[in-house]
């Protein structure tokens, strides 16, 4: 999974690490919950071509992980405002992947003049809708308070199973260098990253945001259930759907192609 992208890395005023990838119309990519920008790998090489990508490391994740916190949506967005500045990436269309959608959406929300297109990509505007995902959102966060990232990591990310008539699954070259990526971050961040999910609720002004939005889910995604693509659709004006067959909530390394092909329609 690694490549050999020509990439310039910096480092914003406020610690914040970053990419600049390719050339083209800006895009802004926005990555998950115990990654880090690094995750786009795939999806960034078939995409240099045609948009110059920033790709920052959140607050807490991968090369931004010694900054202290706070962790949660409002603070990671806010972070971002002399990130796009430093970069030249004053307004961008935007891709917020797992929980790189909400950033996305709160960027969207408070700073609309930045965002000239949104992406949300099997994500969601509230994590803990339903009774199970409460409580699957805090065990999460009693786990990281005994087992590093790498140890959960280890146990979360499988490779597919052999003729597997579910979702189409990871590799296990795929799962191992995903497994690497996320044992690259620490548990105090994470654990309040994952506070900072659990909190945000974004429905009751999905109707505020007029950029034009797409929103792309799996199938077969369990982590983010459908319900959640369906709120995202009807709640905010300028959304349309896509729905990417027997694809899971890793759809970004199975269907890389489908994805990229995705963007390229959605951006041209």
């Amino acid at each position: 999974m690694s490549s050999n992208l020509a990439t310039r890395e910096y480092r914003a005023s406020n610690g914040i690490f970053y990419r600049v990838v390719g050339n083209g119309a800006p895009l802004l990519l926005l990555h998950g919950l115990m990654a880090s920008g690094a995750m786009f790998g795939p999806l960034v090489e078939l995409l240099q071509g045609r948009f110059r990508m920033l790709i920052p490391d959140l607050r807490g994740h991968g090369k931004s992980g010694d900054l202290p916190g706070p962790y949660d949506v409002p603070a990671l967005a806010a972070d971002l405002d002399l990130v796009m500045t430093a970069s030249g990436f004053e307004q961008a269309a935007v891709l917020g992947y797992s929980h790189g959608g909400p950033i996305a959406l709160q960027l969207a929300h408070t700073r609309p003049n930045n965002v000239s297109k949104l992406m949300l990509v099997c994500t969601y505007a509230r994590n803990t809708g339903t009774l199970r995902e409460r409580i699957e959102g805090n065990a999460f966060l009693a786990l990281l308070a005994l087992f590093s990232p790498g140890t959960l990591a280890n146990l979360l990310v499988q490779p597919s199973k052999p003729k597997s008539k579910g979702a189409v699954g990871l590799t296990r070259q795929q799962a191992v260098w995903l497994r690497t990526l996320m044992a690259t971050n620490h548990s105090g961040p994470m654990r309040g990253a994952v506070r900072g999910m659990i909190a945000f609720d974004g429905r009751a002004w999905l109707k505020e945001l007029r950029v034009p939005t797409l929103v792309v889910g799996g199938t077969h995604d369990t982590a983010v259930p459908r319900y959640h693509f369906d709120t995202l659709v009807s709640g905010i004006p300028a959304a349309c759907g896509r729905l990417v067959e027997r694809a899971g909530h890793t759809l970004m390394w199975t269907h890389t192609r489908e994805l990229a092909e995705i963007i390229r329609v959605q951006w041209q």
